[in-house]
């Protein structure tokens, strides 16, 4: 998946939890973890830590420390 989709999809969740009483990273961060394949996380993890997220809401990257890196075995 084009890193491009997948920042566009992190901004589409974070888009709609901004309009939830409970809304926030740590919603952001349950979703994209409850919902994403392990290797759609660990891109997202990759591009942030490369430097190449630009353009990810800052309610995602306050949710990045609470994502799942897929757990080995």
């Amino acid at each position: 998946m084009s890193p491009e989709k997948l920042i566009r999809m992190a901004n589409q969740i974070a888009a709609f939890f901004e309009h939830q009483p409970d809304g926030g990273p740590e919603a952001i961060a349950a979703h994209i973890n409850d919902f994403w394949e392990p290797r759609m996380r660990v891109r997202l993890l990759e591009l942030a830590r490369e430097g190449k997220a630009q353009g990810l809401r800052a309610s995602v990257r306050d949710a990045l420390p609470a994502l799942r890196p897929p757990q080995p075995g």
